[in-house]
């Protein structure tokens, strides 16, 4: 029993493989999660790391050497707690972040903590300052590595949650320090000594890689004591050789509109930075000497640039990368530009190529690689050597099965406006009389991308065309498409996945009367609206984890510090009514098919037990299906195979 981890000490044990019995095969292949949720290579580049699924919600950790056999280290049972990443500090220490949602109150709140332990399991560690009877206030997250210190081999930098204790203000014992601090910890002992004293208001800091602190980053709250978070960012930066603190730049993610610092590169003294170019994210490179000279590293001029690229964390910035049809990296360094290209060159049908990792030395490198039709696998490439050899596969249960092909495509909206797509067509077949299916992604702002999909391979295997939208009001594309955002803006977001479904049929892929929308969050949104907007044109909906009314989502937010943003951002007016499937269930007509789990808290399963009720008292024919204990994602395999087999059989029965 591992005490030290507190919340999560007792659900901390070494769990077995993986077993999911099902009906249907197909379902069981595609529901299984993915056997590498988060990987890492060591040090010495000798040995790596990752997260694979254990029983149901589980999550085990394990460990391998390159020529050896995986050993398990640590695992967590997914109710209520959940293992988000390990990665290595030295080659026989590693850090992990675990998480949990735990009720208080009312309230499903959650809880993070890192933990630090040897590569056998033992000598656990917890690296946030511990926890108080006279805590002032609940310690949701104790902090995050903000420089992994490859020089030190054995400590880290942390940005590192301090909270004072209330009721022994003035004595000698009470902790009085309070806000956002960063140390130093070796991460064997913790042992901490103060780099960055703590700040009540900031709210994340940004080193070079080489252990100096170098931005600081303030989110701004309301004046007053309703400590109600702002839009605003503001951020400032500390010159070479200096301690003083001077304004960097400010980005207000209501409007928009400033910088985005990314990452800072020692070796040029400078932070890359996001900032609009003609209405769309473009990377910018200013110095940090004092002089803020500032000068465009990358811009595209169809989609915004999202991030830089490194080859491990804390290295220089060797590239940059965005999404068009496909994602693509481009590199400013000569060599790796010129080793990403004979990369490709020897995986050619595995087109998405990227670092994932990197040995100290850099002579080790960990390689992903993967396309729409393999769900890709993870190489270890010995430079001095130059041989490639293949470590583990992303899904070993689809090795076998002929996966779909997925195509970018663009069909009109009522306006003329062409809105960018992905059809995936069942491997062998014609993209020709058809059942279909519209996917809206979710978000809203996000968007798809080319590449494996689980849910749209399932049901490509299972007969049908997938068309994946990237409706106005997705991201990726810049200001003048991302709009006001899918909720303000609804009309156009669902009028463009109506277009997507009539192109489905005026092109002929889709057969008379097999047409069917199915989403997940906004995009179980938009099935429902969907269906509310043209009733006759599905002839099935699922809505998995769905917003079915926009003020429940306002009034989600009521007591958090974020209730002012999710209001505005939802805004007020007719479309609130108008737009929420809730409130016009007599208009749809189609059979509807809803999941929820009921610890989400990005959208809460009353949205869907009040969409059910409704439904049902207006005679239309619906079913919801209800987990427990799990959030928005449902990670877990079981629950995910089931949910596929259940949606099989719904489809395969609406669409006869």
């Amino acid at each position: 029993m591992l005490k030290s981890l507190g919340y999560f000490a007792s659900a901390l044990a070494l769990a077995a493989p993986s077993v999911v019995f099902a009906k249907d095969e197909t379902a069981m292949m595609f529901g299984m999660r993915e056997s590498v949720e988060d990987i890492d290579i060591s040090p010495d580049g000798k040995s790596i790391l990752y997260l694979t699924p254990g029983p149901g919600a589980s999550t085990v950790v394990l460990a391998s050497k390159l020529d050896g056999e995986p050993k398990p280290v640590l695992s967590s049972t997914g109710k209520p707690d959940r293992l988000h990443w390990c990665k290595f500090v030295s080659n026989t220490r590693i850090v992990c972040q675990v998480s949990a949602l735990v009720e208080q109150v009312g309230y499903l709140i959650p809880f993070a903590r890192m933990v630090s332990l040897d590569m056998d399991g033992g000598n656990v560690t917890q690296l946030g300052q511990r926890a108080s009877f006279n805590d002032a206030r609940l310690r949701q997250f104790d902090g995050s590595v903000l420089d992994w210190l490859p020089q030190d081999g054995g400590a880290i930098l942390m940005n590192r949650e301090y909270i004072p204790e209330a009721g022994m203000i003035g004595t000698r014992l009470a902790r009085d320090k309070n806000g956002l601090g960063v140390d130093r910890i070796d991460v064997r002992t913790t042992k901490a000594s103060q780099v960055e004293p703590p700040s009540k208001v900031a709210s994340d800091y940004m080193s070079d890689g080489r252990g100096n602190v170098r931005i600081m980053e303030v989110r701004r709250s309301e004046r007053g004591t309703s400590q109600q978070l702002t839009s605003l960012y503001e951020y400032f930066y500390r010159p070479t050789g200096s301690k003083e603190w001077k304004p960097f730049g400010t980005y207000d993610s209501n409007t928009r509109v400033g910088m985005i610092p990314l990452a800072i590169d020692a070796e040029v003294d400078s932070v890359y930075t996001l900032k609009k170019l003609e209405g769309r994210w473009a990377l910018y490179r200013v110095k940090l000497d004092g002089s803020m000279a500032t000068d465009l590293a990358y811009a595209n001029p169809k989609v915004d640039v999202d991030d830089v690229v490194r080859i491990a964390e804390g290295d220089r910035i060797i590239g940059v990368t965005f999404a068009e049809e496909r994602r693509h990296e481009v590199y400013f360094d000569p060599e790796y530009k010129a080793l990403a290209e004979s990369l490709s060159k020897a995986l050619p049908n595995l087109p998405l190529v990227q670092f994932a990792g990197s040995s100290r030395d850099h002579n080790t490198l960990l390689i992903y690689a993967g396309s729409d039709a393999d769900p890709g696998r993870y190489y270890v490439f010995d430079k001095p050597s130059k041989k490639l050899a293949e470590v583990v596969v992303a899904r070993p249960a689809l090795e076998k099965s002929r996966l779909a092909n997925v195509k970018a495509v663009s069909y009109p909206a009522s306006d003329g406006t062409m809105v960018p797509a992905y059809l995936t067509v069942p491997a062998g077949k014609e993209a020709k009389n058809l059942p279909a299916i519209v996917l809206p992604h979710g978000g809203p702002s996000a968007r798809d991308e080319w590449g494996f999909d689980w849910l749209s391979q399932f049901l490509a295997a299972k007969g049908y065309a997938v068309l994946q939208p990237n409706y106005r009001g997705s991201s990726g594309y810049g200001d003048e498409w991302l709009a006001q955002n899918g909720f303000r803006s609804w009309r156009t977001s669902i009028g463009d996945i109506t277009a997507g479904a009539k192109w489905l049929g005026s092109e002929g892929i889709a057969a008379p009367g097999k047409l069917a929308i199915l989403g997940w969050s906004y995009g179980g949104y938009a099935a429902l609206q969907s269906s509310v907007v043209e009733p006759d044109l599905y002839k099935a909906v699922v809505a998995i984890a769905p917003v079915t009314d926009f003020q429940m989502t306002k009034d989600e937010s009521r007591g958090f510090t974020n209730e002012r943003l999710v209001k505005n951002y939802i805004g007020s007016g007719p479309h609130v009514v108008e737009g929420s499937p809730l409130r016009n269930v007599a208009a749809i007509k189609a059979p509807v098919l809803m999941f929820h789990g009921d610890q989400d808290r990005n959208v809460a399963i009353d949205q869907s037990d009040k969409m059910q009720a409704a439904l049902k008292a207006a005679g239309k024919k619906s079913e919801l299906v209800r987990y427990r204990d799990l959030e928005h994602s449902l990670v877990d395999s079981q629950v995910r195979v089931q949910m596929l087999e259940k949606i099989g059989v719904f489809l395969d029965g609406a669409m006869k």
